[in-house]
């Protein structure tokens, strides 16, 4: 789509944990997203990894220069009881995102991160063979932007950290649209 013609993803810098933080305070967020209330305890949760001390790599979308949206990628097998848990090996990235602004919400912009992310950042390395998420399973926007995207349901699984029941999506590389 043409207004999404200026979409590009940049590492998530020190500086850009306030407007992570204020984000994660959005009632449509914070219906789907771990909790975390306080800037510190955001920085605490993500500054390691932006500091390079923690497998995952954390993304601002941005329409031109303006940030719009939030995604994380790693690979499972560096978190082995999550590996555990979706069942996935060797190969196998996650991902995750928000869009920060809820009036951005429901214009195919999810599905078109995700597209573009998704070929742009988690395939990027040749290792990576195939990408999962496990969208809450009553969030059915978010799973039908990750179907949009390519990805297709596999299961439905009981997760403890959120004691939820999420879905599991899957994209092969070889399906990348």
């Amino acid at each position: 789509m043409e207004v999404f013609r200026t979409l590009r993803f940049r590492p998530v810098a020190r500086e850009d944990l306030i407007l992570l933080h204020a984000w994660l305070q959005q009632p449509h967020i914070r219906r789907w997203w771990i909790e975390r209330r306080t800037y510190e305890e955001v920085e605490a949760h993500y500054l390691p990894a932006i500091e390079g001390r923690e497998p995952t790599d954390h993304h601002l979308a941005l329409l031109g220069d303006e940030p719009i949206g939030f995604l994380q990628t790693y690979l499972v097998s560096d978190y082995p009881d999550y590996a555990a848990l979706v069942g996935a090996g060797a190969g196998v990235a996650g991902v995750d995102l928000l869009i920060g602004d809820e009036s951005r919400t429901g214009q195919g912009l999810g599905t078109e991160m995700l597209r573009r992310f998704v070929r742009e950042v988690v395939f990027a390395p040749p290792s990576t063979h195939a990408c999962l998420a496990d969208p809450d399973s009553r969030n059915r926007a978010s799973i039908r932007a990750f179907e949009k995207a390519g990805f297709r349901s596999v299961r439905e699984f009981h997760d403890p950290t959120w004691d939820e029941i999420h879905t599991l999506v899957w994209l092969d590389r070889a399906d990348v649209p």
